[in-house]
């Protein structure tokens, strides 16, 4: 008992020191990287003219020059707000949104045939072989594993909205409330960029999602 009780303490300190450290390293280093994206673009040529027939619906009906205005802005503003902690868990989803289009445009193969083939492309050059493009998409798919805490457990203590939950004397981010709604949340916020690369597997999450959310209804 001795030892469990030390283990306990010991993590429960962990884990409170962590909120105040793992969320800002996030959102440090992810909103430094999405402004370095965005302030290349706006200070480059719109390449998106040659890629817009690869861009997933509906983005595609906006055309190349918006949908470049769109992305451009969309990682400029976010990444800020990304870096300050305000409405940290709305520009992280924003960013997974961004990021997962640009995975499906530029990253994805074209076609697979099964994850062993699709597990080729995790990697950060190009890979092709025999005229095939198998993908590159390490990175941006290492962006999105990496924004999917900051929607869940939003931008911790260093952030402008513990200023705000603070400032309301709201409890904010300590309350947990573990129920089927909650199971219907991580299913949607899955399904959104699962549809764009893997639009099967995206509409069940999406499926299962709305299903969460009618159970309480008939119960």
């Amino acid at each position: 008992m001795v030892f469990t009780d030390f283990y306990d303490d010991l993590t429960a300190r962990l884990r409170a020191g962590g909120e105040w450290l793992w969320p800002l390293g996030l959102r440090l280093i992810l909103g430094y990287e999405f402004f370095q994206a965005g302030l290349t673009k706006l200070n480059g040529n719109n390449w998106f003219t040659n890629r817009i027939d690869n861009f997933p619906q509906p983005f595609k009906l906006l055309g190349a020059d918006l949908s470049w205005f769109a992305a451009t802005w969309g990682e400029l503003i976010f990444s800020v707000l990304l870096i300050v902690g305000l409405f940290t868990r709305f520009a992280a989803f924003s960013l997974i949104v961004i990021t997962a289009v640009a995975i499906a445009t530029i990253h994805w193969p074209s076609d697979w045939s099964g994850l062993l083939e699709l597990w080729k492309g995790y990697s950060v050059s190009r890979v092709v072989e025999d005229g095939h493009f198998f993908g590159n998409f390490r990175i941006p798919l290492l962006f999105l594993l990496m924004l999917l805490p900051l929607v869940f457990n939003g931008g911790g203590k260093l952030s402008v909205d513990q200023i705000m939950l603070l400032l309301t004397a709201r409890s904010g981010d300590s309350r947990r409330i573990g129920d089927v709604i909650a199971a219907g949340f991580v299913f949607l916020i899955l399904a959104i960029p699962l549809i764009f690369l893997m639009p099967i597997t995206g509409f069940i999450y999406l499926a299962i999602a709305a299903l969460c959310f009618a159970i309480p209804r008939f119960s």
